[in-house]
């Protein structure tokens, strides 16, 4: 378990990176799809070997069609929520709802189980995320203010989707080939926009460095997870790798220059707890 912590954990904080150099970009689906359209090449002839000798039922394509189609909606919805919305609001929004809906669905769904200290500890990390996105004290919300609710919900009801989708994937397609899959995804998902903004080069030129890097973060946060899921419960390391949310927020205030407050940082540390009580005494 502790190796499968570790890893979430790395998890987590390479996925806040990512997010943060996306919140920075100029145009965001240009800058999503250059992140992932190397690593989409690189890694193509693996995916179609993989694919080719793989012996995939009928219901194993049905799972691998449904995470790509959740992939493809994370996609499309998370440049508009940063286009939106600011990265220490949004991000808790969107990583709180998986890991609210993850855990529940996988003791469901996949017969898994979570100790009375793991639903506490899930408890902490839940409340902790909506806390800080301060969605709880902007009311009335109405507008924009309630568009950039319903889409930072909808990208984590994206990320509860393929999450538990790939659970299953994992049964007949490596995590590699899993990372392959939702890198065509995103890549075939943006094409449109990309072509219709004609800001490839524009993009490259302004945020190089933070392209090249995220086409390690992106793919890699991913898959540290994927090699996590092989090692432990869904239901244990779904909410522990909502330590990014700490991350995300730490980097929205100090690096963004978006609004701050004790509240978060307490709120920080509640999250913080909540992981500690999963990762020590979430097994039942």
């Amino acid at each position: 378990m502790l190796v499968a912590v570790l890893l979430v954990l790395s998890s987590g904080l390479a996925h806040a990176v990512w997010n943060l150099f996306t919140k920075r970009s100029q145009d965001k689906q240009v800058f999503l799809w250059l992140i992932h359209i190397a690593s989409a090449i690189m890694l193509l002839p693996f995916f179609l070997i993989e694919i080719s000798r793989a012996s995939i039922p009928a219901e194993g394509w049905l799972f691998i069609g449904m995470s790509a189609l959740f992939q493809i909606g994370y996609g499309l919805l998370l440049p508009q929520t940063y286009r939106f919305g600011d990265m220490s609001q949004m991000y808790p929004i969107m990583r709180g709802t998986g890991a609210l809906f993850v855990p529940i669905l996988s003791v469901w769904i996949y017969r898994e189980s979570l100790s009375v200290p793991g639903w506490l500890g899930v408890g902490c990390i839940v409340a902790g995320l909506f806390a800080i996105s301060g969605v709880a004290r902007r009311r009335p919300m109405h507008g924009p203010e309630s568009r950039k609710l319903l889409l930072a919900l909808a990208v984590g009801c994206c990320i509860t989707g393929y999450v538990m989708t790939d659970k299953m994937v994992l049964n007949w397609l490596s995590p590699v080939a899993l990372i392959e899959l939702g890198n065509l995804a995103y890549v075939l998902a943006l094409l449109p926009a990309v072509v219709k903004s004609r800001g490839i080069r524009r993009e490259w030129e302004a945020n190089r460095s933070t392209i090249l890097l995220g086409t390690i973060f992106s793919p890699g946060s991913y898959l540290l997870f994927l090699l996590a899921m092989t090692l432990a419960p869904l239901s244990h390391l779904a909410p522990i790798r909502e330590i990014g949310t700490v991350f995300g927020t730490i980097f929205g205030i100090y690096w963004l220059k978006e609004q701050a407050g004790r509240s978060r940082v307490v709120m920080s540390a509640v999250i913080t707890a909540g992981i500690l009580v999963i990762g020590l005494w979430g097994g039942s």
